[in-house]
């Protein structure tokens, strides 16, 4: 029979509060009387231990604190078919669940498909990804990494709990015969974090690849690794100042507070016990004292411990005194004033004031060798002899911040500092001593591939001084895990501010700006910089805007220096899906044309207001094949954005030909980012100063693009004399 436990501290009184391994706080409960209106589970006794479930999930735990569920949704198995059309996710009550698109994302683990994914009741917001299979390949990627080879990973399109999904064969390279074949394929939901953490990814992927999963045949059947999901809840949807209020008010127990939490599809509250207590708050008297005297690992007492309400107080026994805090700190009064401890002190004072002497010199002497030691050994670990290589030592030493101090500007790295978090590491909000706000990038994963990252992210920036580049103060080598310290921009990312939920979004003066001030940022990284810097992933998160909306270029991990005498490396794939060059991916080679590309797909965001890895035309067409195809046919007021062909007019049309030059298939016929640049800033001139006859001593200059002679009209602005000198310096015949 199953064991199945009461606790008064955590369920309602007569409910249970465990199910096998499980604790089952209220709100959440099982049996009639037992939960909240929404919070109802099941305990399912035919397993041994027994399983909670929740809306066909497994719960694996429940946190009052964060608001969190940790669900297994199960393994989705797909094989023997060449397309798969299903609905799938928890369906749990959208008013107080959301599987958080935050904290997860959805693995596919086989080769020879394309997955894509909307939420159930929205057909316009896909994500896609793509498993290739290759040649002395595994058809299921065994290395625990989700690269687009046996393995894809696709971000969630949106907060929901069900998503319309769709798998189909898709050819390798250009093998188009194997498209329609019939291919495997293993479909997860996952957290972030766990799928991240320890050998988890690793392990998914061998129970896979090994056919011990062949049992799972039935879709969310669970299989041998239990796959870790966050689903975030509220107690209610109302606001803290308003619950309180309110006869539903759900904090009930004394020793709680309410605190307001978002879910990432709505807002609501949750409530927590005080500091000093655990417990339930949800259920009266559920918030308990803390009995620090019954946990002497955790809160140290070599003394009498004595526990009052929310603390404790440690004191010395009666009769001695001291430092109860230490171990020994407490000496008998007797001992301390007798005629023996005063003989025994005299007589042995000398000795011991000289063995003390030494053990104090020898002490320290061992502890400063032990952290120089440990120091080192960071040092090296994270490529300090390196660092040093690249910046002379004056600049070094300013550059080097130390853990202690990070750790007390972003309060231990707490969750709610968090501001962002990618591919390579999450970004914390952080004060420095000198009141300095900063924003602080800690590395998700102690590999070799993130420190070779986080090196080549400082070697580029110590290089770079540009007003569109975000300025990175330093970095702190002393710990396993890199961090760099960068300046914080508070205003957001230009994707935040061009994809609003209203009809306007930013004027078109202000997007032509932008654009102007990322090309500017980036023809100097291509030409004016002591080396050629590629950038690798330009695109609309990665644009930072500060108060007065000036762009800054942000998270150069990705990026490649290349020397003065070369114009093109051989180097990984690297980059995000939408913005990445198509030629790049096929050739390998990475040159500055590279850059452009994904410059000319941000443009074409500028222009559309579209996703460029969401959006997909009826036909199947990617965000640039559409805009090109419409250009091309003259229906470019089909895509623009109306706010754009409202404000900008001819402009927009002249920007958009830009955009199409930029995002051309072959590099040769893409222009140079300073060719852009100048391009940008001619029509960005012109437009200030419409209605204005050309000054004596200025003629029309026509900037040389792809494909295009210099004499075409649609191509000109006008310059005075000095800038055609020194456009002719510049740019090549």
């Amino acid at each position: 029979m199953p064991v199945l436990l009461a606790d008064t501290n955590l369920a309602l009184p007569g409910c249970i509060s465990k199910c096998g391994e499980v604790s089952v706080p209220y709100p959440f409960g099982v049996g009639v009387g037992c939960y909240r209106k929404g919070f109802e589970l099941t305990c399912n006794e035919t397993y041994n231990p027994p399983k909670l479930i929740l809306e066909g999930a497994e719960v694996l735990y429940i946190s009052l604190r964060h608001g969190k569920v940790f669900v297994d949704n199960g393994i989705v198995r797909l094989t023997g078919s060449n397309a798969y059309n299903i609905t799938w996710g928890i369906p749990l009550d959208d008013s107080i669940f959301t599987v958080s698109p935050f904290w997860n994302n959805f693995v596919i683990m086989g080769c020879g498909f394309e997955f894509l994914v909307s939420p159930a009741d929205v057909d316009n917001m896909v994500v896609r990804c793509t498993s290739s299979c290759l040649l002395g390949r595994p058809a299921v990627a065994n290395d625990g990494f989700c690269s687009g080879v046996g393995c894809c990973e696709a971000s969630m399109p949106g907060a929901g709990n069900m998503y319309s999904i769709k798998v189909a064969s898709y050819p390798s390279g250009n093998d188009s015969a194997m498209r329609g074949h019939p291919f495997n394929a293993t479909l997860v939901m996952v957290d972030n974090e766990w799928w991240g953490t320890g050998n988890n990814s690793l392990s998914l992927q061998k129970e896979v690849s090994d056919a011990l999963v062949t049992s799972w045949g039935i879709s969310g059947s669970a299989g041998p690794v239990q796959a870790k999901a966050v689903v975030k809840w509220n107690f209610s949807n109302s606001s803290c100042a308003d619950a309180r209020s309110s006869s539903d008010f759900g904090c009930l127990s004394y020793n709680s507070h309410c605190h307001d939490h978002w879910t990432g599809e709505s807002s609501g509250y949750i409530c927590r016990c005080s500091d000093g207590y655990e417990g339930n708050p949800y259920i009266l008297n559920g918030c308990q004292d803390i009995d620090e005297c019954t946990n002497p690992d955790k809160y140290q007492c070599f003394g009498q411990c004595i526990n009052t309400n929310g603390t404790y107080d440690c004191i010395c026994p009666p009769g001695t005194s001291g430092n109860p805090q230490k171990p020994r700190g407490c000496i008998k009064d007797a001992e301390r004033f007798s005629g023996l401890a005063i003989a025994t002190g005299f007589g042995t004072g000398a000795c011991l004031l000289l063995l003390t002497f030494a053990a104090i010199l020898l002490r320290r002497k061992l502890r400063a060798r032990k952290a120089k030691r440990l120091r080192n050994f960071f040092f090296r670990k994270n490529r300090g002899l390196l660092l040093q290589q690249l910046v002379d030592k004056d600049i070094a030493e300013r550059m080097i911040f130390r853990l202690e101090e990070l750790k007390k500007a972003t309060n231990t790295f707490d969750e709610d500092r968090k501001i962002g978090k990618g591919g390579h590491g999450t970004v914390y909000k952080g004060i420095l001593s000198d009141q300095r706000v900063v924003a602080i990038k800690r590395s998700m994963r102690a590999i070799q591939s993130e420190t070779d990252n986080f090196i080549n992210e400082v070697a580029i920036l110590s290089q770079i001084n540009h007003r569109n580049v975000v300025k990175l103060f330093g970095c702190c080598l002393e710990t396993e895990v890199p961090l760099l310290v960068y300046e914080f921009i508070p205003n957001g990312t230009l994707y935040e501010h061009l994809h609003v939920s209203s009809t306007l979004s930013l004027p078109w003066k202000e997007r032509l700006r932008i654009a102007l001030e990322v090309a500017r940022c980036l023809a100097y990284l291509h030409s004016a910089a002591s080396i050629s810097i590629i950038h690798r992933d330009i695109k609309a998160t990665n644009i930072l805007l500060d108060d007065n909306l000036t762009a800054k270029v942000s998270d150069f991990g990705a990026s490649r220096g290349i020397p003065i005498d070369q114009t093109r490396v051989t180097t990984a794939i690297q980059g995000t899906f939408g913005y990445l060059d198509p030629e790049c991916y096929k050739t390998r080679q990475l040159t500055e044309k590279s850059d452009v590309y994904s410059f000319g797909v941000m443009l074409v965001e500028l222009l559309t207001r579209q996703k460029p890895h969401i959006y997909m035309s009826p036909a199947g067409n990617s965000l640039v094949e559409q805009f090109l195809l419409l250009q091309k046919q003259n229906k470019l007021s089909e895509i623009l954005d109306p706010q754009v062909a409202k404000e900008g007019d001819e402009d927009a049309r002249e920007v958009a030909e830009v955009a199409a030059m930029c995002v051309s298939s072959s590099g040769e016929d893409r222009p140079t980012m300073k060719q852009v640049e100048m391009r940008l800033e001619a029509l960005q001139s012109a437009s200030t100063n419409i209605g204005e006859d050309p000054r004596p001593g200025e003629h029309v200059v026509s900037i040389p693009s792809a494909g295009r002679r210099s004499g075409n009209a649609d191509g000109s602005r006008r310059f005075s004399m000095e800038r055609e000198i020194l456009l002719s310096m510049d740019f090549p015949r």
